[in-house]
């Protein structure tokens, strides 16, 4: 891989629960393909997006900053997913599978983030 941000495990995880999030919300109706389905996709894309962007960054102040991004990003994909599993758009287990991935992704970064000198 050429860029170092594709070697981030926290990258490659984010990809993985992005294209994942992404089919999940392909189940939820139509009402909401301007709501909830695109507020999910935006920010869980936007998890990914903000590691390699502050990845590139010249400091490493900017690099916290933009980790701090990702991190808001995942509490709202997590938002996302309890309103999705009370609107009854996926199921308990579908939820469980997403929450538990995101919490486990949610450590992984607030700890990258705290080694970044």
């Amino acid at each position: 891989m050429k860029f170092k941000f594709e070697n981030l495990l926290i990258w490659q995880k984010a990809m993985e629960i992005g294209e994942d999030i992404n089919l999940l919300s392909e189940k939820f109706p139509n009402k909401e393909i301007y709501n909830l389905s695109s507020q999910i996709r935006r920010a869980v894309d936007s998890i990914a997006l903000n590691i390699s962007e502050g990845s590139i960054g010249q400091t490493n102040p900017e690099f916290k900053r933009f980790m701090g991004y990702s991190i808001r990003s995942l509490a709202e994909v997590v938002t996302c997913l309890h309103k999705a599993y009370r609107r009854e758009y996926i199921t308990e287990q579908e939820f469980n599978k997403y929450y538990e991935a995101s919490f486990n992704l949610m450590n992984m970064m607030i700890a990258f983030r705290k080694n970044i000198k």
